[in-house]
């Protein structure tokens, strides 16, 4: 299957453009920041309230924001934790994706900022977000959820910190209910010589290639870090039994394809409940999409709804 032709007119006008290792990360998040509220405000979208505050960092306090769906509650509870290859993304940026997770997941959403690299490398940002979902269980019912209902969900770097968490917080009471990792980054230790074939194959010319993802790596990765540390390469964790129903949503022409693929394969193999979703058309950054490409539109639907089955059971 041939990519998306809306998403390749896409790539078409962005070829031959600066690349992020080129641009740097104060350049690539305003790049970032720009591409994804462009693309947005082709489809607006209310939802009932969105609230600014702030929330417990590893650190200190980070930015955030809730997104409640209209109507009665309470409703199950989401952290969503931004992509960015730990070194873009941000609340703006973002905002679009929040709030179509809310309204058709009918959750309310909690999204916040977290440390970035090269300024914060691993383990800064993971501290952040573990941080924040901790503060998500313990305030769920003051935000007009359920302390009982809530899950953990991300794209690229946040489905990578999301995997992670996942695992963290298997024993924890109450424990996640669900687990939406889009396009994750499950594997730090490939080598030029054992990488998948979707990092040859999508190496270039799909949005995310295979230079930006050795750049991201480079900026997250401090001196001493082990890539395969499971705190960084979840997928090498000593043990995948017991974690929340996931849903593993992969992209044909991503770079990630495969290692996101292995991921939900060995989640199933463990013996938990996954809902493996593979859009074969579809590049990595689809669900930021949908605004310009009917196609990500259906595919990003198509994962909340998986989604909204878990925290949501009939």
């Amino acid at each position: 299957m041939s990519v998306d032709p809306q998403l390749g007119a896409l790539l078409s006008q962005i070829e031959g453009g600066p690349s992020l290792a080129t641009l740097g990360p104060e350049q690539g998040r305003e790049m970032l920041r720009n591409v994804f509220a462009g693309i947005a405000m082709n489809r607006p979208l209310e939802v009932g309230s969105v609230e600014e505050t702030t929330v417990p960092g590893g650190d200190g306090e980070r930015d955030a924001r809730i997104y409640r769906p209209q109507g009665e509650g309470p409703w199950p509870t989401l952290l969503f934790v931004h992509g960015g290859g730990f070194t873009i993304g941000d609340l703006e940026g973002y905002d679009w994706q929040c709030r179509i997770l809310c309204e058709g997941a009918g959750c309310v959403v909690v999204t916040s900022d977290y440390r970035l690299a090269p300024e914060d490398p691993f383990p800064a940002g993971l501290d952040d977000a573990r941080a924040a979902l901790r503060w998500t269980f313990d305030n769920a019912a003051e935000l007009g959820g359920d302390p009982r209902r809530v899950a953990i969900g991300g794209d690229s770097a946040g489905g990578n910190f999301s995997a992670v968490l996942a695992q963290e917080f298997r024993d924890s009471d109450p424990g996640l209910i669900a687990q939406l990792l889009i396009y994750p980054a499950t594997n730090m230790t490939h080598t030029e010589d054992d990488a998948p074939a979707s990092m040859t194959e999508n190496a270039e010319g799909y949005f995310l290639t295979l230079e930006d993802m050795v750049w991201f790596q480079e900026q997250y990765l401090a001196a001493d870090a082990d890539p395969a540390d499971p705190r960084l390469s979840p997928a090498l964790a000593d043990d995948l039994s017991g974690l929340a129903p996931a849903v593993v949503a992969t992209a044909g022409y991503d770079p990630l394809r495969d290692d996101g693929q292995a991921y939900a394969e060995a989640l199933a193999a463990a013996g938990n409940e996954v809902r493996d979703l593979r859009f074969e058309s579809m590049i990595h950054g689809f669900f930021a999409l949908g605004p310009i490409s009917d196609g990500a539109e259906a595919a990003s639907q198509e994962m909340i709804a998986a989604f909204r089955g878990l925290i949501h059971p009939s």
